[in-house]
């Protein structure tokens, strides 16, 4: 199984610490965000790696490079501009072949046991697999709505339907490329194509306790270096 780090975004609300440094190379804990993935996914046994960058791109590759010294194999896949996050997907979809692959976002961090996507999801008939977590401050409402295994896009807000609870995408998943099969180059959004695949009844989803923090903004990033440097988390 191969995994895919989503690094091409610009930080804008990070800045400043983002002008002049890419969000994922930004530290908590005495290390990049995207070094916690990677060595997550290494110690998984994930590691063929695709990382899309854009915005100072460069200053990723000269980090990280070939991804030997972390024990991984990276590949690049560059964009110019942020294609967002289907975008990104879909031109990188040639290193990541025919197989379910593990997706990540590069600006958050959490603990999650990422072998458990590889000996559940190497070979899968969904479409995806979403990670839900607790609903954070920034995002009261939730994104999805998780009814045993099965993920639904409910409408109604704190609770969903009988059975079913509202909880945050996590921006951890497992997707098989037939979700992005055929689909044209260029900028694209993922959110219409999971509520497309989770109507169809193609998506499971789990829920993970944590921890997990989204790294959205300098007051997280600090709190969160705090707590892990403190080892409260």
């Amino acid at each position: 199984m191969k995994a895919m780090i989503l690094a091409a975004g610009q930080g804008t609300r990070m800045r400043p610490l983002t002008d002049h440094m890419p969000k994922p190379l930004l530290e908590v804990g005495g290390k990049p965000l995207i070094v916690w993935h990677i060595e997550a996914l290494v110690q998984a046994g994930i590691t063929e790696l695709v990382i899309n960058t854009a915005w100072q791109g460069e200053k990723l590759t000269a980090a990280l490079g070939d991804g030997s010294q972390f024990g991984a194999s990276i590949c690049w896949s560059p964009e110019g501009e942020p294609l967002e996050t289907a975008g990104g997907l879909i031109k990188a979809l040639p290193l990541l072949g025919d197989d379910p692959f593990v997706v990540v976002n590069g600006d958050i961090w959490l603990r999650y046991a990422l072998g458990t996507l590889r000996e559940r999801f190497a070979s899968m008939t969904q479409l995806a697999h979403l990670v839900l977590v607790d609903n954070p401050a920034h995002n009261p409402w939730g994104d999805f709505a998780l009814d045993a295994d099965c993920v639904t896009a409910a409408t109604t807000l704190c609770v969903a339907n009988d059975g079913e609870s509202r909880f945050t995408f996590a921006g951890l998943s497992v997707l098989h490329p037939q979700l992005l099969v055929g689909l044209p180059q260029g900028k694209r959004a993922l959110a219409p194509l999971l509520r497309d695949a989770i109507t169809a009844g193609k998506t499971t989803g789990e829920y993970f306790s944590g921890p997990w923090v989204d790294v959205g903004t300098p007051e997280r990033l600090t709190e969160l270096d705090q707590k892990i440097r403190a080892g409260s988390i």
